[in-house]
């Protein structure tokens, strides 16, 4: 059997829990020593709200409710949507070396395997779906990221809704479904569902930790070894929290300008798509793409550098963004369908000038395909 090492810890704050999840992938780029793959089984202190790597701060999260609940803000290195976290939901990361020859969903799909075996050791069949969620009977119960760094080591991520606070939820999201009024609630339970609503007892996510521990060992054939962090990961995480978690650098990665009045969305095989146009006169100042990726494609940057300065002209802006994209957008459409967007976002804008229109929501991590 492969021997694992298993943390666990609960009760953290959200800069220190993400910073421990990336401070642990230092020990598994190209070069270093071999060493036994993490297992982390943790809870955050109630509540922390975790956007997706790719996100835009704004959009996804009420940050005058966070602040009026004392509820924590921070962005995921993982993709994915937005989600909340706290005592009820348990935090599972997987780290590792990358394995060279594996796409992106397969490794999800794998070490999701060790929470579906979890989950069945309470008698509960639990599947992989689409690209990063895990579904009971067509509810979502947990969620899915991972963030590959530049040095070959893997982080996988998924938050399993052992109880869900649905009302909090909805008030300090930025979900569509808050505006359905006294619907809003059932709406996202047609989505949605917890361990506990399918065992018909309370549970809270360290309770789920043996479970979950279980099932890994099971699915993936291992023996895992309780252990504690080192000294070295220790002071990773220390400075990783002062230099990038805690900074608003980090956590207003890809807002848009503050100019950018206007957003549009565009449906993709890849997810929903978010584009934000900022202009001066009729020229693109700044145009940003976002979404709930895993992983942000590199074509997407490439069509977002090349359409800086061009005029709002739609057969400039397709040759433009057809040479900086080359035959693949990463997201599976064509660069004509991503210029529409900009188009329409542009045209929103220019009507908006000289106010800030509110941004479209995409949805988060529960109603992920919402408008």
């Amino acid at each position: 059997m492969e021997r694992w090492r298993l943390l666990v810890s609960d009760g953290v704050g959200g800069a220190e829990g993400l910073a421990f999840d990336e401070a642990l992938m230092t020990g598994y780029g190209r070069g270093e020593p071999a060493r036994p793959p993490t297992l982390r089984l943790y809870t955050y202190r109630s509540h922390v709200a975790l956007i997706g790597r790719y996100q835009h701060l704004e959009a996804e999260v009420d940050l005058a409710a966070c602040q009026r609940t004392r509820t924590e803000v921070n962005r995921r290195p993982t993709g994915g949507g937005a989600i909340v976290m706290g005592a009820g939901q348990l935090g599972v990361a997987v780290v590792t070396r990358a394995p060279a020859a594996e796409r992106p969903k397969e490794l999800l799909e794998r070490y999701s395997a060790g929470i579906v075996s979890g989950l069945a050791e309470l008698g509960i069949e639990a599947r992989f779906r689409g690209k990063n969620d895990l579904e009971v009977g067509g509810r979502k119960i947990a969620g899915l990221g991972l963030y590959l760094d530049g040095n070959g080591a893997l982080l996988f991520h998924s938050s399993v809704l052992a109880d869900l606070d649905v009302e909090f939820m909805l008030d300090v999201l930025q979900i569509p479904a808050a505006k359905l009024g006294d619907k809003a609630v059932s709406a996202v339970r047609d989505r949605v569902t917890t361990v506990a609503a399918e065992t018909g007892i309370g549970w809270v996510g360290a309770a789920l930790r043996e479970e979950v521990a279980t099932g890994f060992a099971k699915a993936l054939g291992l023996e895992l070894t309780e252990e504690v962090a080192d000294g070295a990961e220790v002071e990773a995480t220390d400075r990783l929290v002062a230099d990038k978690y805690a900074t608003d650098e980090w956590l207003h990665q890809r807002s848009p300008q503050k100019d950018a009045t206007a957003t549009s969305v565009v449906k993709t095989p890849a997810g929903l798509v978010r584009c934000y146009v900022a202009l001066s006169g009729d020229t693109i100042k700044s145009a940003l793409f976002t979404g709930d990726f895993n992983d942000l494609p590199a074509p997407l940057v490439r069509i977002e550098e090349a359409l800086r300065w061009k005029r709002l002209e739609r057969a400039e802006l397709v040759g433009v963004a057809a040479r900086a994209a080359g035959d693949d957008t990463g997201l599976g459409v064509s660069t004509e369908v991503l210029v529409d967007a900009v188009l329409d976002a542009g045209v929103r804008a220019a009507d908006a000038r000289g106010g800030e229109a509110a941004p479209l929501r995409d949805g988060s991590c529960y109603f992920p395909e919402a408008q």
